[in-house]
């Protein structure tokens, strides 16, 4: 066991986009994050994911804007983080080579230092040119492997791929456990072993969905894990990230230092309570759960029975433990947990979504339930793929159109056949030949290659658009078409008629 752990902060990414639909503002997460500097988080998650494409769409900001002035505040760029999902970048498809080196770019000149990368389908030729891009612009390189439970999932397989992320030249590896379903039970037998495999540092990202997150925060504590995703209530718990304000009391019961100032973090959720009830209409929590939490209304003694169970081992004691972190939880005002999440493995974040997209298609709610059981066969239909987006949305609607009509695959979306025809990259197995047979027929061909082979470069272009004034603009018009042209558009200096097409044009 280590005499250190380092918590990783995720509230104004991750927290606020699995309990607030990404609709947190700049100007609400600049409140919070001089709090979270004199906290003393060594890395803050603040950028990535979702953020750059809420920016644009919802929140009406220059995501690299937003970026920018996160790296002023915490004067310079190795505390800041962002989440990249590998060839796809920040959007939902894979991208050519070129974009992905100059997004990696741009992203570290504006103030990222810690690029986080993963791949929808584990399938490391989608994460290898972001993770060769941020080592060679200066960044450090975490590559993640997506948890998920199937037939072709074992513990063998996680850790021969986080031995491959090593040897393939990562500098930290990420158990991403974004649907929340890594089972205690195996938690104490798999994050032993990958530490044990790898040499470089080792973190935690394991979501509360499913009611685990936090036993398995402790178990990785007592396996001697580097770093453990964390975030501060009231953005913390649901389908966020376990809360902070638990995690310190367990560490300081098991002997280790965390570094962190309890003052300071109570002065964070101070504000982002404030923040919360200005983004009341966007959580399915607002008014049911939630109080503030400070360190003594954790209870020691229970804290205590947890790392006795753990200590005695076995599956009967590690459940037991399991209930007195839901009871612990409940006690302290957070969400209950969603056990359909270990069937459907489909994550928080995607379930509002979910609902949201059933209620639109003018179906009751009550449908959501056969969704969920939908949702399994799907994805065993396309290869049991982990379900993160982007194949968590795309797996998700596919169980909502085949309940709807009634005849599974009678209707499929563009990108359910694009999973199918490899063009998100090697699906984990086989996926099902009678799908195949039915979406594609018998002359669409599978590709063998990575799929950004098959993509021709994005930038070697001219693009005269006239709302298009600098490299960033540009970056984001090629990753978020229509929705980032609205964008620029709007926010251009004068009327785009003023503007006269010419050879000046710039390429980028």
């Amino acid at each position: 066991m280590t005499e250190m752990i380092q918590f990783t902060d995720v509230t104004l990414r991750d927290g606020q986009q699995s309990l607030s639909a990404t609709r947190m503002t700049t100007e609400q997460a600049l409140r919070v994050l001089p709090h979270l500097c004199e906290a003393g988080f060594r890395t803050m998650e603040l950028w990535g994911g979702a953020t750059l494409d809420s920016c644009i769409r919802f929140t009406d900001e220059d995501p690299w804007k937003r970026l920018e002035s996160f790296a002023s505040v915490v004067n310079g760029s190795a505390r800041i983080q962002a989440l990249v999902r590998g060839q796809s970048l920040f959007g939902y498809q894979p991208y050519p080579d070129d974009l992905v080196l100059a997004f990696t770019h741009q992203a570290v000149q504006s103030g990222v230092g810690v690029m986080r990368i993963f791949d929808a389908l584990n399938d490391f030729r989608n994460i290898q040119t972001a993770l060769v891009a941020a080592k060679a612009y200066g960044a450090t390189a975490e590559a993640a492997l997506s948890y998920t439970v199937s037939p072709v999932h074992t513990s063998e397989y996680f850790v021969n791929f986080a031995a491959l992320l090593e040897e393939e030249g990562a500098d930290q590896i990420a158990i991403k456990d974004m649907a929340g379903i890594l089972h205690p039970t195996t938690a104490v037998q798999l994050i032993p072993a990958i530490k044990q495999r790898v040499r470089v540092p080792l973190s935690l990202h394991s979501h509360s969905t499913a009611g685990v997150a936090l036993l398995n925060a402790v178990i990785a504590m007592r396996a001697g894990i580097d770093s453990i995703d964390t975030a501060i209530t009231p953005f913390a718990g649901g389908s966020s990230l376990p809360p902070v304000e638990v995690l310190m009391v367990f560490a300081e019961e098991l002997g280790l230092d965390h570094n962190l100032n309890p003052q300071a973090i109570l002065r964070a959720q101070e504000e982002l309570f404030v923040i919360a009830d200005e983004l009341r209409s966007t959580s399915p929590f607002f008014g049911k759960f939630y109080r503030p939490v400070r360190f003594e209304d954790v209870d020691r003694d229970q804290v205590q029975q947890i790392l006795k169970l753990l200590d005695a081992g076995g599956d009967d004691a590690i459940n037991a433990a399991l209930r007195l972190t839901h009871q612990m939880l409940a006690s302290l005002g957070y969400p209950d947990h969603d056990d359909r999440i270990f069937e459907s493995q489909i994550p928080g974040g995607m379930l509002t979504n979910l609902y949201d997209q059933i209620r639109q298609m003018g179906q009751p709610p009550e449908i959501m339930d056969q969704v969920m059981l939908e949702i399994p066969q799907v994805r065993a239909d396309v290869g049991y793929v982990p379900l993160v987006t982007p194949t968590s949305q795309i797996v998700g609607s596919q169980a909502a159109f085949n309940v709807i009509s009634g005849d599974r695959y009678h209707f499929v979306s563009e990108e359910f056949k694009m999973i199918l025809r490899g063009e998100f990259g090697r699906t984990p197995a086989e996926p099902n030949p009678w799908v195949v047979e039915k979406v594609l027929g018998s002359v669409e061909e599978r590709l063998k290659y990575r799929p950004a082979f098959y993509i021709k470069p994005a930038l070697e272009d001219c693009y005269p658009q006239p709302f298009i004034r600098s490299r960033k603009d540009l970056l984001l018009h090629l990753l978020f078409g229509k929705n980032a042209e609205d964008f620029l558009i709007k926010h251009c200096p004068v009327s785009i008629p003023q503007y006269t097409m010419s050879d000046e044009i710039i390429c980028f």
